[in-house]
């Protein structure tokens, strides 16, 4: 076993057994910038020299970058797979390979991993890094770990000491302050045929990271106006997650056109099944892990050496959907893997509590805090759907991107695509909304019909 896994591991085991603490030190804060970089990843590369040393992310567009525009060229179009993986060899890389990446890889003989160069791309403004280093002695969770309070503008735990701190660093990853992208959500049958779950305009925001709002308390919001398919058209939701969602809890709203009203919708999150992707996934399946945790206890079990979609532009950026969109699976062809360090946390079902998955596994980007695959069990302890994030840094701002992912049903053959833009313009950032625009009465004109 690895010794630094080794370590994580029993010092996540002696926390959990006395108790998580508040925040690090001053003098455990002393590593970031050290051995450590701003946000808390280990700086080195590792013994193999398969993983290199983080030298400050990709910051300088490609050529053929326009500034403002919403599709970003794939910097690495040049490059070959180091390795290439299938069942056939499967077996000699399996300790670097999720459990959903190894049963994909076993059901479909046509899927294939292609494991190429690690580029260590992600990278922060300034601001980030600055705030997040201020973060690392003053912020806490509470309400047993589900509601977050003594941070804005960075991320809370960049050493984080229990599974809820790190899965906090996830749910408010940076993704700027606000970008709109119009979007489809596609699935795909066992039998291969592809159809359009939904499709519209999606506005969100992160008023954690407003540095012009640092009494903010909700970390993300977002705002999906649906123009398809036809059946849907002129729908509209409106989702707000608080800081202090433990007690507080999310904020939903839907439009129906239908009834030309505006509804409370308490049952969007957990384990509903999200109408935007034909319940193919649940709410929380959304970014690989979203909304509240109150369902499940979350484990801090360690960092690990895994390969994952990264650094995926072509699939998210320049992919047509004919040619994405394979029987099965995502075509290979299009889909860039790396290997990366990832914190792992396991989460379990508590008891008393009622969701689809007993068990969930996450594993979090150590350069983003971004969860970028994700495997989940069903009641009986069998592996049920298997998640993946495509990282495609926006190198324009700078800032980690992942809202374009998917989810595999291992059971029913059935997979979705979630936040495909290639064909619609990409994703701009923008500037935040008006606050009057994130009022129910604002939610029932963004839908048109």
């Amino acid at each position: 076993m690895n010794r630094n896994f080794h370590r994580i591991t029993v010092a996540a085991a002696l926390l959990a057994a006395f108790g998580a603490q508040a925040a690090v030190s001053a003098d455990e804060a002393k590593a970031l910038g050290g051995n450590l970089t701003l946000i808390g990843a280990e700086k080195a590369g590792n013994a193999a020299g398969t993983i290199p040393a983080y030298a400050g992310g990709l910051t300088t567009p490609p050529a053929g970058f326009k500034a403002g525009d919403g599709i970003r060229p794939n910097p690495f179009a040049a490059e070959k797979p180091r390795l290439q993986i299938d069942a056939k060899n499967m077996a000699a890389n399996a300790g670097q390979l999720t459990e959903g990446t190894k049963a994909l890889l076993q059901k479909y003989p046509t899927m294939r991993v292609d494991v190429y160069p690690t580029h260590r791309t992600v990278a922060f403004p300034k601001f980030v890094t600055e705030n997040t280093a201020k973060a690392a002695v003053t912020a806490k969770t509470t309400n047993d770990g589900r509601s977050m309070e003594g941070a804005h503008a960075g991320f809370p735990f960049p050493i984080p000491k229990t599974g809820n701190e790190a899965m906090w660093n996830h749910l408010v990853r940076f993704n700027g302050v606000a970008y709109e992208a119009k979007y489809r959500n596609l699935s795909v049958d066992a039998s291969g045929r592809a159809t359009l779950s939904t499709e519209g305009l999606s506005t969100q925001e992160f008023p954690y990271w407003d540095i012009a709002k640092p009494t903010a308390d909700t970390y993300w919001r977002i705002k999906l106006s649906y123009t398809g398919p036809a059946r849907r058209a002129g729908e509209a939701l409106m989702l707000v997650d608080p800081l202090d969602i433990g007690s507080k809890d999310r904020k939903a709203w839907m439009y129906l056109p239908g009834q030309r009203r505006v509804k409370v919708a308490p049952d969007l999150s957990h384990d509903t099944p999200n109408p935007g992707t034909a319940g193919a996934t649940t709410f929380d399946d959304t970014f690989i892990f979203n909304g509240s945790m109150e369902r499940f206890d979350f484990k801090l079990v360690g960092k690990k050496e895994m390969i994952v979609p990264y650094n995926a532009y072509g699939a998210v950026y320049q992919a047509k959907q004919d040619e994405l969109l394979k029987p099965g699976h995502l075509n290979p062809d299009l889909v860039r893997w790396e290997l990366h360090r990832v914190w792992v946390v396991e989460a379990t079902l508590k008891e008393g509590k009622r969701h689809v998955y007993s068990k969930r596994t996450f594993y979090l980007d150590e350069d983003s805090w971004a969860a970028v695959a994700s495997d989940e069990y069903d009641a009986r302890g069998q592996l049920y759907r298997a998640g993946f994030a495509y990282m495609a840094p926006s190198y324009d701002l700078p800032a980690p991107y992942t809202d374009m992912f998917g989810h595999y049903d291992l059971v029913s053959g059935v997979y979705s695509v979630t936040g495909f833009t290639a064909e619609t313009g990409g994703m701009r950032q923008t500037k935040p909304l008006a606050e009057r625009e994130w009022t129910p009465d604002a939610l029932a004109g963004a839908g048109i019909r």
